[in-house]
């Protein structure tokens, strides 16, 4: 009897938590749509998804400082995230999208998203018997395939921008409400807490600084890819004379960035099995060999450039929560909760410039320019991983998996 309330309640977790991240890319799901109406520049353009990963930063830093995740009911706190995360999300419609208010809007959102994310995770650790690595897989798929829903939203409401954010924001609702009747497996683990004292003694840790670099070098590279891929295709099917080139676009990134959920679930599988190092280090070859080419190919046939994208976005987070993993692995267990906090905020932040750079880049250089840009992230992590893997620590990892 067990088993099925596992399935039940783990399926209805990630099916929320899908539901209430496609409030990450709402808004940058209709920016072709956006720049068109209200000539957007590339740096308000670039906000649109920045903003959210500012926020995200800032609400995992108050939130592990002060332990929000012990002291609030994890159900209702990410009930009450998702509502007002919905909520934020929807008043874009009340405020110039010009302005300085709807990049406020879009901060809060991310800032909400810190209460739903891990603490998502966290409710679905309560059912974990032996298998953590695969339901954390199976939460990262859920990121991807909501960061990808509002692509969908796209295709399923043409005709009004508007309606995508309605959409977003209805779905965040419902997913809020419906979290409320899930049930959990146990009663959920303390937290970790953030001790920023700690940060000194974390860095000093040889391992896990390269663990972390190559972190790095993944998260230049996913958001911005995330962020930017619609456009360039929006670009590439206009120039094809393609009629609804906007519709086409949104349904093939919708496809690109939601196949990385397989991606995910393939790369945690395969680590516990080969080992992380090896996983990492094969993802971000494939990712990075992508990004060089894939910005060259907006003349050619178009199912090249579609196949090359696809193999882009299941690669691109293929090794994603391997790097948590591994900070689990080789962290003093005392420490955990400062070293991923730390470890997620420098990526994030790190995203936020690529995420800016891209349009730049992309104006004076082209696609190609600025997806090759990109290849530098997986490159440095590439090596960061190899180095971690020479070394004695990495028998820590994935049960002496290196």
């Amino acid at each position: 009897m067990a088993q099925p309330n596992k399935s039940l309640a783990v399926g209805m977790m990630t099916v929320c938590q899908l539901m209430a991240l496609a409030l990450w890319f709402s808004a940058t799901a209709v920016l072709p749509q956006l720049r068109a109406e209200f000539d957007l520049g590339a740096v308000q353009s670039s906000l649109f998804t920045s903003a959210v990963l500012l926020g995200f930063v800032l609400g995992t830093l108050v939130s592990a400082f002060f332990g929000l995740a012990d002291r609030v009911e994890p159900r209702r706190f990410w009930a009450v995230s998702a509502l007002v995360a919905a909520t934020a999300n929807l008043l874009i419609l009340t405020v110039p999208i010009d302005g300085v208010v709807v990049i406020v809007l879009r901060l809060i959102t991310g800032v909400c998203m810190a209460g739903i994310y891990p603490i998502g995770m966290k409710m679905v650790a309560t059912w974990s018997r032996g298998d953590t690595g695969f339901l954390i897989g199976l939460l990262v798929g859920a990121l991807t395939m909501g960061s990808a829903l509002p692509h969908l939203f796209v295709v399923a409401v043409p005709l009004d921008w508007r309606l995508v954010i309605i959409a977003a924001s209805v779905s965040a609702y419902i997913a809020g409400i419906a979290i409320l009747f899930v049930k959990l497996g146990g009663t959920p683990g303390r937290s970790p807490r953030f001790d920023p004292r700690m940060v000194r003694q974390i860095w000093s840790n040889k391992a896990f600084r390269h663990a972390c670099y190559g972190y790095f070098g993944h998260m230049w590279e996913l958001y911005a890819m995330w962020g930017w891929i619609g456009l360039f295709l929006y670009g590439a099917l206009s120039v094809r004379t393609y009629e609804n080139p906007g519709i086409w676009a949104a349904l093939l990134t919708f496809a690109i960035v939601g196949v990385g959920a397989f991606g995910s679930l393939a790369g945690g599988w395969l680590a516990d099995r080969i080992g992380r190092t090896t996983v990492t280090m094969a993802a971000m070859a494939m990712s990075g060999l992508c990004a060089l080419v894939a910005g060259a190919l907006g003349d050619a046939p178009l199912v090249v450039l579609i196949v090359i994208c696809i193999v882009w976005g299941i690669s691109v987070i293929a090794d994603s929560a391997q790097f948590s993993s591994c900070v689990i692995e080789l962290a003093d267990p005392h420490q955990v909760g400062t070293a991923l906090t730390m470890q997620n905020a420098i990526g994030f932040i790190i995203a936020l410039g690529s995420i800016h750079l891209v349009p730049v880049i992309a104006d004076a250089f082209g696609w190609w320019g600025a997806f090759a840009m990109l290849a530098i992230g997986p490159l440095l992590g590439f090596i960061a991983m190899g180095r971690l893997r020479a070394m004695p620590e990495a028998t820590q990892l994935a049960g002496g998996r290196r």
